[in-house]
């Protein structure tokens, strides 16, 4: 048939349409947290034939398929973490029928000693929510994926530095970090929904762009992130930096200054490039930096991911003197709370108010059931050790969350509560099917210290 035949049929079906109604709406689902009431975001609902859909920052799911609307029917539920009871076949899930402007709420029960707050970075972070009218005044920042953290306070103000960065346009993003400013303590409550507006670099045209151009071709990736002063008390943010080589591969580190005229690093020096004769990096300031006082008064900068390797005075002056670093041997391993050995592979330490004492989160190396998916709490009395017994506090069934990053100034004075972030991704995972919106996205975790389940690492 013509083109010329079929508008005619075409008009009548567009007419026939334009006389009906328009489509249902949607039936609020809201996940939420048994007895407490806390949503809980990434929660996945699937149905039997394999529609999936993922709770938001407030724990919302808009669920508008026209086929099931107002039908009884059946949800796998999926969550790391939470669970709902199995049945009598062993299938855990819920039976419900949405309903055009209903909300339905399930409850869940958590599994993780860590409650879940929310995701900090990428796109649709309250995409669910909007799809039912709220909220009104959450803006999108144009970035969908951002890998491993890196934060400091500066001047006034808490600096957020991330890696390589996903982009909606294009599946090559930004590979020479991305950055943003808030206050030092932004969080609105001590609970979910998560609601933080982080203020990017940006080009010209208010879009985000990179804040490490450096030279030398693949990613830059930044680390070693401080705020130091110099012999005349000015501050300056300082950081190491690697650049990286397919598949995985470093070949060069070096240190670099932010312009505060421009919001870019520039390079320093390098430290080291890798030949034939330097085959190996030689210990260098990066990681997750923390200040420590020792005995006689004198201010250290350590190094660690997640223990200390490194020391250098906590000066402007001796973080760039290679002759002033002091190279530390950070404990190999701790005992859990159930006897096993556990080796960490990233993560960060801090000193503690309300515990006074040091304490850590760190990913375990090729832990159970998630090769790198398996995160740990342990306290000790100084911040180079020794480590105590670790309690496991986040668990994955087959995801990775790595490079944890503790944010002490989150914690509001006098409280018990501790928060901590990492990057969810399905890479280094057994080939899981990604989450939408939420993977390679830094997601947000709450430890309250009182809880007696953490008593075994507070033992001593």
């Amino acid at each position: 048939m013509k083109l010329s035949a079929c508008l005619p049929v075409l008009g009548l079906v567009m007419a026939t349409h334009a006389a009906e109604p328009p489509p249902v709406r949607a039936c609020w689902i809201q996940i939420v947290e048994e007895r407490t009431g806390w949503p809980v975001p990434l929660v996945e609902l699937r149905t039997t034939h394999h529609a999936r859909f993922v709770s938001d920052n407030s724990g919302s799911i808009a669920f508008d398929l026209p086929e099931l609307i107002g039908r009884e029917m059946w949800f796998d539920v999926k969550a790391d973490g939470y669970e709902v009871k199995a049945d009598g076949f062993g299938m855990r899930g819920v039976r419900l029928t949405p309903v055009p402007g209903k909300l339905i709420t399930v409850e869940l029960k958590r599994t993780n000693i860590a409650r879940r707050m929310g995701r900090l970075t990428g796109a649709g972070q309250f995409a669910e929510s909007q799809k039912l009218g709220l909220p009104r005044d959450w803006q999108e920042s144009g970035i969908v994926g951002q890998d491993s953290v890196q934060n400091v306070v500066h001047r006034g103000k808490l600096f957020w530095f991330w890696g390589d960065t996903t982009l909606a346009k294009y599946p090559l993003g930004i590979f020479d970090g991305t950055g943003a400013t808030t206050e030092v303590s932004p969080l609105r409550a001590p609970y979910p929904p998560l609601y933080l507006r982080l203020n990017y670099f940006t080009n010209e045209a208010g879009v985000p762009r990179g804040i490490a151009p450096m030279p030398g071709k693949g990613p830059t990736w930044v680390m070693g992130v401080a705020s130091l002063p110099d012999q005349s008390g000015t501050p300056h943010l300082v950081c190491a930096y690697m650049k990286i080589k397919p598949p995985l591969e470093a070949y060069e580190w070096s240190l670099a200054v932010w312009n505060e005229e421009k919001n870019i690093f520039e390079k320093l020096k390098t430290v080291w490039t890798k030949s034939d004769a330097t085959p190996k990096p030689p210990p260098i300031p990066e990681g997750h930096p923390v200040s420590w006082k020792d005995a006689t008064g004198k201010e250290w900068l350590l190094f660690g991911n997640p223990f200390p390797t490194l020391r250098c005075p906590a000066t402007f002056e001796a973080w760039q003197d290679a002759k002033a670093w002091e190279v530390l041997k950070p404990q190999a391993s701790l005992t859990g709370a159930g006897g096993e050995t556990v080796k960490p592979h990233t993560g960060s330490i801090a000193w503690h108010p309300w515990r006074k004492r040091w304490v850590t989160v760190f990913m375990q190396a090729f832990g159970k059931p998630s090769a790198f998916g398996e995160l740990w709490y342990a306290e000790a009395d100084a911040p180079t050790g020794p480590w105590g017994t670790a309690v496991k506090v986040l668990s994955h069934e087959n995801y990775t969350f790595y490079n944890p990053r503790l944010h002490i100034k989150f914690t509001p004075k006098g409280s018990p509560h501790l928060f901590f972030e990492g990057t969810y991704t399905m890479q280094f995972a057994n080939k899981p099917t990604p989450t939408p919106r939420y993977d390679y996205n830094q997601i947000l975790y709450r430890l309250d210290l009182n809880d007696v389940a953490l008593k075994p690492a507070q033992g001593h």
